[in-house]
């Protein structure tokens, strides 16, 4: 069967499903609408899965439009007009500017040049992980990648490595691995998180605080990464008395000093940043800051692109602004952000019943269950599905189910820590070619293969999901 064939096939059963889903048999207590919209979701879910996000992300928007109890006002209000929506578009555009500066680059060389880093090849490696994980929660995966490539593979030219040795293996392996922890561990130029807090926010009318995320991601990422490199030295466990006497500094002398044009930029992420995360860190010691929250995510970044766009260099702005539009902006995912965010207001909307019914239906089969039990299940679920499907199907599916099932808990478990989790463990995305592209640019490099990447990165994958589950619920539970 020919991969056309497939396409076609699987468009034939997702349009089926979207058109003719309301026809299906409803169980006891589902409303008609209820079921027109579990058909929409099963075929556009297919759709993402095997064809394409974009364009069925605007055939579920279009599609839950003509559902008569939601119509199209209120669908194009929770998928594009969604606050989430324009803060990634103006977050994008953001980290664009600082991308198109030399500060990665100099961030990166900074932490591997470092006198701990010359001190032995694991202390090297670990200052290699480590300025990956530091600048990556800050800059998009892919973009993080694409920046590092080059490092490694100049390193890998100094210490005269060859494709296949092992060490070779492990920074290739290592950087992609550290690349998708540093995208859960904050909401900044990340979609995963972002999209599992709007989803928490349209279900509950609640919020979730970058703070209070970071404030219990950042430590899982870290300590996910400190049990990565006792995967690599004790499984992979490389010989390396190759790279006894490592130095890398002539990596330095090829960077020009920074100039004022960088030192601006950097100033304006920084405060970009500072507007972020303060009022949820502060709330309870300076109340005033909360001020600043009720603005909205959007308002950060939004202030980040005038600032970028008024501030003028030898005559030019800092962010052109039609440039980072087109060069920036990772339209595909916003589109499939905005189809996500119309599916998840659709499933919660009160009039379509759909949640009421969950809780109902499953209220007196969970009141037994182990909370704890709940909390492995969406924790693995996110872990595993993120590492062979789309990202945003993993925060879209796991979060829609999750979210119904843990408020029928009758608040045994905490449904933003639960939610929050999913949106972190769609980001460990690492064991194979689908999870994150990324992850494929990896193998293509011909620096690691499949293979390696597949068995060290479900020995890993199981690893953070015992650390999301028994240190970062707790302290996420404690704060949300």
């Amino acid at each position: 069967m020919t991969q056309f064939t497939k396409r076609n096939i699987y468009l034939v059963i997702g349009f089926m499903l979207i058109i003719f889903g309301r026809y299906i048999p409803l169980p006891d207590g589902m409303q008609p609408s209820g079921m027109n919209v579990v058909g929409i979701f099963a075929g556009v879910l297919i759709l993402w899965l095997t064809v394409a996000i974009d364009w069925p992300s605007l055939l579920c928007i279009g599609a839950l439009g003509l559902v008569p109890e939601i119509g199209f006002k209120p669908i194009f209000a929770a998928s594009f007009g969604n606050e989430t929506i324009i803060f990634l578009i103006c977050t994008f555009m953001c980290t664009y500017a600082l991308s198109e500066t030399p500060f990665l680059n100099r961030c990166a060389l900074s932490f591997i040049t470092s006198p701990a880093a010359k001190k032995g090849p694991w202390q090297f490696v670990i200052s290699f992980f480590a300025a990956v994980i530091c600048i990556g929660c800050f800059v998009s995966p892919t973009v993080l990648f694409v920046v590092f490539l080059p490092i490694v593979e100049k390193i890998n030219e100094i210490l005269k490595l060859k494709r296949g040795d092992k060490i070779a293996n492990m920074l290739m392996m290592g950087l992609a691995f550290c690349v998708s922890v540093s995208a859960g561990m904050t909401p900044i130029a990340h979609v995963f998180s972002i999209m599992a807090m709007g989803f928490y926010n349209t279900a509950t009318g609640l919020s979730i605080g970058y703070g209070q995320y970071m404030a219990f991601a950042v430590p899982v990422g870290i300590l996910s990464t400190a049990f990565l490199v006792l995967i690599f030295r004790f499984i992979l466990n490389p010989d390396m008395s190759e790279i006894k006497d490592i130095d890398i500094s002539i990596l330095k002398k090829e960077l020009k000093p920074m100039d004022k044009k960088e030192k601006m930029i950097l100033l304006v992420f920084c405060f970009i940043v500072i507007l972020w995360v303060l009022p949820s860190l502060l709330k309870d010691v300076v109340p005033a800051v909360m001020k600043i929250s009720k603005l909205g995510t959007a308002f950060p970044p939004i202030l980040g692109v005038i600032i970028y766009s008024v501030i003028t260099f030898d005559k030019k702005p800092l962010l052109n602004f039609n440039e980072g539009m087109k060069k920036g902006v990772q339209w595909s995912s916003i589109i499939m952000c905005a189809g996500t965010l119309a599916i998840g207001s659709a499933m919660t909307n009160k009039s379509i019943g759909l949640t009421h019914y969950i809780i109902e239906t499953l209220s007196p089969i969970l009141k037994d269950v182990s909370p704890i039990f709940l909390i492995i299940i969406f924790t693995a679920w996110a872990c595993i599905q993120t590492n062979f499907s789309s990202n945003m199907v993993t925060v879209t599916v796991v979060t829609t189910v999750a979210v119904p099932l843990i408020q029928a808990a009758n608040g045994t478990v905490s449904c933003p820590a639960v939610v929050s989790i999913i949106g972190m463990m769609s980001a460990y995305a690492f064991a194979t070619p689908p999870a994150m592209p990324h992850v494929a640019m990896a193998i293509g490099s011909g620096w690691t293969d499949t293979g390696s990447m597949m068995k060290h990165g479900f020995i890993f994958m199981f690893v953070t999901i015992l650390i999301t589950v028994f240190i970062g619920y707790p302290i996420a539970a404690a704060l949300m």
